[in-house]
C-alpha cells in the first residue's frame, strides 16, 4: 500500500482516458435536473425553511450542478490524455446487456415467467461464455429456482404467458399461479 507523505499527494488525481466525456454527461444532467426542481418538488407555505419538502432536493442538485461543473473544469484544464473515444466505447458496450433485459421484459408477458427466465438464464450462460454442459445445467436451474421463489414462495404478481392459454385446463390453472 502506498502512503501519502504530502499534501498534494492526498489530493492527486488519476485521470482516465474518458474523463472529460463522463464530467460532460455529468454536468449536463446535473443541469437537466436543475431545470426540474420547480416542476418536481415544491415550496409550502407555512413550512419552516428546514422542513421543506424540497430542502434537501435542492440542495443535493445544486451540489451536482457546483462539484459536476468544478470536474469540468478541471477536466478541461488537465493534459488530453489519448485513448478517450476507445474508453467511451467500452462504456457503450454494456449498454448491449440492457438491450438483453429488455428484450426479457417483453418476453415475460408472451412466454411467461418460468421459460422466459430459464431461457435468459441459458442464453447469458452462452453469450458470457460459459458454455460447459455444468453451466448450462446450472443456469437452468437458477432460472427454474428464481421463478418458483419468486411466483409460488413470495407471490409476486407477475403476469402469466400468453402461451400458458395453450396448456390443457387442468396444468394452465397451475401454471398461471404459481409458474
Amino acid at each position: 500500500m502506498r502512503t501519502i507523505k504530502t499534501l498534494q499527494d492526498l489530493f492527486r488525481r488519476y485521470r482516465r482516458p474518458g474523463d472529460i466525456v463522463f464530467a460532460l454527461l455529468f454536468l449536463a444532467l446535473a443541469i437537466f435536473l436543475l431545470t426540474q426542481l420547480g416542476e418536481q418538488t415544491k415550496m409550502v407555505k407555512r413550512t419552516k425553511w428546514y422542513a421543506q419538502p424540497s430542502l434537501w432536493p435542492t440542495v443535493a442538485v445544486y451540489g451536482m450542478v457546483f462539484f459536476g461543473a468544478l470536474h469540468y473544469i478541471s477536466s478541461l484544464l488537465s493534459p488530453r490524455i489519448p485513448g478517450r473515444w476507445r474508453e467511451v466505447l467500452f462504456w457503450l458496450k454494456s449498454l448491449e446487456f440492457v438491450a438483453y433485459f429488455l428484450i426479457y421484459v417483453f418476453t415475460v408477458p408472451l412466454l411467461g415467467y418460468l421459460p422466459s427466465s430459464v431461457l435468459f438464464a441459458l442464453f447469458l450462460c452462452a453469450r458470457i461464455g460459459f458454455r460447459s454442459p455444468q453451466m448450462f445445467l446450472a443456469a437452468a436451474v437458477f432460472g427454474v429456482s428464481l421463478a418458483v421463489i419468486f411466483r409460488a414462495f413470495l407471490q409476486v404478481k407477475i403476469p402469466s404467458g400468453q402461451i400458458y392459454e395453450l396448456l390443457p385446463d387442468t396444468i394452465r390453472t397451475f401454471a398461471l399461479t404459481y409458474l
